[in-house]
């Protein structure tokens, strides 16, 4: 059964923002997923979710920040990327299903900041940027601790922002992606492709999904 994107933008006090739904046949929940601060909804992670979760039930909605949208090149302040947030949650919450919370990198961070104030059924964490590079010092943990619902980290093995040995015991599962930097892309001589990769990925996401109940 093909399921054919359907677009929709929303209005927040941020600026106008664009969601790409990708719909279950059979849907339980919506897991709405942004991207970071350096790339798009063509990320590769964010590609293989959408491919693959609805055939589980979930309805994926990728979200575009205003920023994107807009063609800006460098995203706002954090502030200004939780009101965007903030501003297309009705509509994400609009099909009166579940939804679970969630980004790569920056939209990360978005999602546990607000996740209980919006009444987030859960968090998906992807690259989740616990520090800045070379600077374990300024760690994020707290947003990521903060976040108050079911959490999953999924973080690649070599990510400069934070390899997984590097996160903090915490309320939350994380999953590894051996190999992968902050974008899940893996060096040749791992000997692993990227098909490969994205399968750890997505069948991690969705055993996940499917143990929220």
């Amino acid at each position: 059964m093909s399921r054919q994107p359907r677009t929709q933008n929303v209005t927040t006090d941020a600026g106008e923002a664009r969601i790409t739904w990708i719909a279950s046949p059979a849907p339980r929940l919506v897991l709405a997923v942004s991207h970071g601060a350096g790339g798009g909804i063509e990320a590769r992670d964010l590609k293989a979710l959408a491919a693959a979760l609805p055939g589980h039930g979930v309805t994926v909605a990728l979200v575009e920040q205003p920023w994107r949208v807009a063609g800006k090149k460098v995203a706002p302040a954090p502030k200004t990327l939780d009101t965007g947030w903030r501003g297309l949650w009705p509509a994400l919450a609009a099909p009166g299903l579940p939804v679970v919370s969630g980004g790569r990198s920056a939209g990360a961070r978005v999602a546990c900041r607000t996740a209980t104030e919006l009444g987030a059924a859960a968090v998906l964490a992807l690259s989740f940027p616990l520090h800045p590079p070379g600077k374990p010092e300024k760690s994020r943990a707290d947003e990521l601790l903060g976040a108050g619902v079911p959490t999953l980290v999924v973080q690649g093995g070599n990510d400069p922002f934070g390899r997984p040995d590097e996160f903090p015991p915490g309320p939350y599962a994380l999953a590894e992606v051996p190999h992968g930097d902050h974008g899940f892309a893996v060096p040749k001589r791992s000997g692993v492709t990227e098909e490969q990769t994205m399968r750890v990925l997505t069948d991690a996401v969705a055993g996940w999904i499917a143990s929220l109940g």
